[in-house]
């Protein structure tokens, strides 16, 4: 298959080599840009080059990542200039504290988020692009923020927060003792915490009347906090039951709030356009894999779904995943663990980066083509790699999901050698959240 790899790449050396993708993406109000691992310096930058040109030319107004909403929060407010922020969004993303803290807290992401800090600067507040989070994981941070807001904004709800906060202080600090303790006593504080999203989600009104912020930003951002709680508790129930449930519990939240975020900056247009950037795992559609067996679905296969196409039978979702060969990434050798420099290995044969690896292109852009004759590595089946925060590379072989390119993707970004992503601190974070099926991503 060397030859049709070679006939079917274009170049990818320069920023100005994402031509061809950006005319694939044309009117798309969503573009998916994935990682093949949460440790890869030409990920995350060529990530960050396509993000700079649909924000500049395309007028994206969203960055939504696989993080967490409190902590994205802080760097969004750097990035629009928020009052009160950081001047510089470096000292936002260096607060970041849950493990694996590296996914953010990284030179790459600082390079981008001061392009985009830079650009906002010129613009009315209106026109600013945000950086957002898209995950689960930050109960007790989402409670605190919920409650700051009521207690200053909205009063007459705030005893309905202080009861769903006082439900899971049982559980001290740890989210995952809550897990455990609701498979011995199946209550837990599913009613605390719907009983408090239900007046969150009530509309404040009039806007210079009795209640509200007169920021709709604000009031969007605490109610998102409580969804996130909601989410974290359902997560945390689901995940000691094993299985799929937990995992399909986190892309559908992920779902829903890039779903609330396009509502939030829509315009006489249409919904906001949004960059979302998380592993392949989550944004190439899990229906292409053998995820879809085993009961899970993700962020791509449901943004898919709900936005496939407008009117016109244009696409209005792109997905762009990413693939490498041997080379150097951040990972950690179990969960918790100390971040480490680690080399993956050549790619098992068989694999789709062997068989990229066989053609000898330093580096590829393929756009799936739209014709029904397509070349057989975008249409078989191959182990495609998956790695996450946590690696083995003696045990690289398990690292593998069965994938049918074409339908997975819309497009993929081919690496031959790759080299670790730039920390911006050793990690002496607290532990993180246990893995959910497939692991470490």
């Amino acid at each position: 298959m060397a030859g049709e790899v070679v006939g079917a790449a274009l170049p990818l050396e320069y920023e100005d080599d994402l031509g061809p993708l950006m005319d694939r993406i044309g009117t798309a109000r969503c573009v998916l840009i994935g990682e093949a691992s949460h440790g890869t310096h030409e990920y995350y930058a060529w990530r960050a080059a396509l993000t700079r040109r649909l924000v500049a030319e395309r007028g994206f107004s969203i960055v939504a990542v696989e993080g967490d909403w409190p902590d994205c929060r802080r760097v969004g407010r750097s990035v629009t200039l928020a009052p009160g922020s950081a001047d510089d969004p470096r000292a936002a993303l260096d607060a970041y504290e849950r493990w694996p803290t590296w996914m953010w807290a990284n030179e790459e992401t600082v390079k981008f988020c001061r392009w985009l800090r830079d650009r906002n600067a010129g613009l009315p507040p209106g026109e600013r692009t945000g950086f957002y989070g898209l995950d689960v994981y930050s109960l007790w941070e989402s409670l605190r923020a919920v409650i700051d807001y009521l207690a200053e904004h909205r009063p007459e709800y705030l005893a309905t927060a202080l009861e769903a906060y006082r439900c899971f202080e049982p559980h001290g600090a740890d989210p995952q003792a809550y897990g455990w303790n609701t498979g011995l006593v199946p209550r837990g504080c599913e009613e605390e915490i719907l009983a408090l999203l239900t007046r969150l989600r009530r509309p404040v009104a009039p806007r210079t009347g009795r209640g509200g912020t007169g920021d709709p930003m604000a009031e969007f951002d605490a109610r998102q906090n409580a969804e996130v709680a909601a989410g974290a508790e359902r997560y945390y129930r689901a995940m000691i039951g094993g299985g799929p449930e937990s995992w399909n519990v986190r892309d559908v939240h992920m779902a829903d709030t890039l779903d609330r975020l396009m509502e939030f900056h829509a315009s006489p247009a249409g919904p906001g356009r949004a960059v979302v950037w998380a592993h392949n795992t989550h944004v190439g559609d899990a229906r292409a894999t053998d995820m879809a067996a085993a009961g899970m679905v993700n962020l791509g296969q449901l943004a898919r779904e709900r936005h496939g196409r407008d009117e016109h039978g244009r696409d209005q979702v792109v997905v762009v995943g990413f693939a490498g060969g041997p080379g150097e990434m951040i990972a950690a050798p179990r969960w918790g663990a100390p971040m480490e420099v680690m080399h993956a290995p050549p790619p098992v044969h068989g694999s789709l980066e062997a068989v990229l690896a066989e053609s000898e292109l330093h580096r590829g852009l393929f756009v799936v083509p739209p014709e029904e004759d397509k070349p057989a590595f975008l249409t078989r089946t191959l182990g495609h790699r998956a790695i996450g925060v946590v690696y083995d590379p003696d045990a690289d072989r398990r690292h593998y999901v069965p994938t049918r390119l074409a339908d997975r993707y819309d497009a993929l970004c081919w690496f031959r050698a790759t080299s670790a992503l730039q920390p911006l601190h050793l990690e002496a974070a607290r532990r993180g959240e246990l893995e959910t099926m497939p692991t470490g991503v």
